[in-house]
């Protein structure tokens, strides 16, 4: 079984990297998810005792006083951080600029949906997985969509 220092990537991409034991994540360790987030906690035989998830732009998850995203505090955490934008220029996502969506898609957060195939593709283009009805409900719902009519396209009156 694997002891000491390692890493080991698990077949969805994501992979740790720390101290194990007997084959399981023990002491000190990281889980690196393919996306850019880590969760760095102290294990005790594949367990985590404590630990802390950043996400892929440095903010810390919170569980006791959580403020991003609360439903009275709407701002991107890149707002947070760094300050709004002046005036008429907006900040669609948290990234900026924001990643261009395929025409027809939506962005779902880890990457691009696809409503016609229910298909969602990381930034790379890279399958993901496939959207159960309740995913694709809330998708189309909540996110955010590519325009319908190009810029050389004028809408008709």
């Amino acid at each position: 079984r694997m002891e000491g220092f390692g890493y080991y990537t698990l077949p969805m991409g994501t992979e740790y990297r720390g101290s194990l034991w007997d084959g399981m994540c023990h002491g000190q360790g990281e889980l690196r998810r393919p996306t850019g987030g880590a969760y760095r906690a102290l294990w005790d035989r594949g367990l985590p005792t404590q630990g802390k998830y950043t996400f892929t732009d440095g903010l810390e998850f919170e569980l006791e006083k959580w403020l991003y995203c609360d439903g009275y505090d709407r701002r991107f955490y890149t707002e947070i951080s760094s300050g709004f934008k002046p005036p008429g220029i907006a900040q669609l996502s948290n990234l900026d600029p924001p990643k261009i969506i395929p025409k027809g898609c939506y962005d779902c957060g880890d990457g691009f949906y696809n409503p016609k195939t229910r298909i969602v593709v990381d930034y790379k283009r890279k399958f993901l997985r496939n959207a159960d009805d309740d995913e694709h409900e809330w998708i189309l719902r909540t996110c955010r969509k590519a325009w319908d009519l190009t810029a050389e396209e004028e809408p008709k009156p």
